[in-house]
């Protein structure tokens, strides 16, 4: 992958680049006009926020179970790359939310559920910062329990009376919407792997610098 990451650093900067030419030419949902738009960035962030979280739930049951160092490295990056997509969400759903049902927000099983995703990232951040002793144990559950939140929030617009259109929506997109839409997914789900790929690296390379201090102590 290190031999591999400067070219598709450049494969994805090109591909964003092109993103707003691909979603420019998109259709839109016709009751909402140009405002549907926000999909295109919406929902393919959603869903790297979701994976980003079962990843870090994942490498956490994986530390839990093992002790294996490297497994809580990529945790604690899906991690922070969860709060950060799920950020990107929240922020870009609302924007949606107030031209598609008149509202900023609704308190629905699926934005509550995602909401509440959203927040154990954070809180598993503030956790590994500030909680002292042990707290790679217990970010590490509450990592667990945020993956186990996962399947919930793809599936409570199926179970659940909800504003969020059912899990056939994005198969079903008209051909106008589907190739602007996966393109950006993608484009995303590139940048997520860089990412990730960096703030391992960088994760190694901190408990390495960690492991010297700890020799030259001794």
């Amino acid at each position: 992958m290190k031999q591999a990451f400067m070219p598709l650093l450049v494969v994805a900067a090109g591909m964003f680049a092109y993103a707003p030419v691909m979603i420019a030419r998109g259709d839109y949902e016709a009751s909402m006009g140009i405002v549907s738009k926000i999909l295109y960035f919406h929902a393919p962030s959603g869903m790297v926020m979701l994976l980003s979280a079962m990843v870090c739930g994942v490498a956490s049951a994986l530390y839990l179970w093992r002790r294996d160092r490297r497994a809580d490295r990529v945790a604690i990056a899906a991690a922070e790359l969860t709060a950060l997509f799920g950020l990107i969400v929240i922020v870009t759903g609302p924007l949606w939310a107030r031209k598609a049902w008149g509202i900023w927000w609704d308190w629905e099983p699926r934005l509550t559920m995602s909401f509440v995703g959203w927040l154990i990232a954070l809180s598993y951040l503030f956790v590994r910062k500030y909680a002292g002793p042990g707290s790679d144990k217990l970010a590490a559950a509450l990592a667990v329990f945020g993956a186990v939140n996962v399947p919930f929030i793809y599936v409570s617009v199926n179970i659940w009376r909800t504003l969020h259109p059912k899990t056939t929506v994005v198969p079903t997109l008209p051909p106008g919407m589907r190739g602007p839409f996966w393109y950006c997914a993608l484009t995303l789900f590139l940048l997520y792997l860089l990412l990730m790929t960096a703030r391992v690296h960088l994760e190694r390379q901190r408990a390495a610098l960690d492991d010297l201090y700890l020799a030259h102590e001794d």
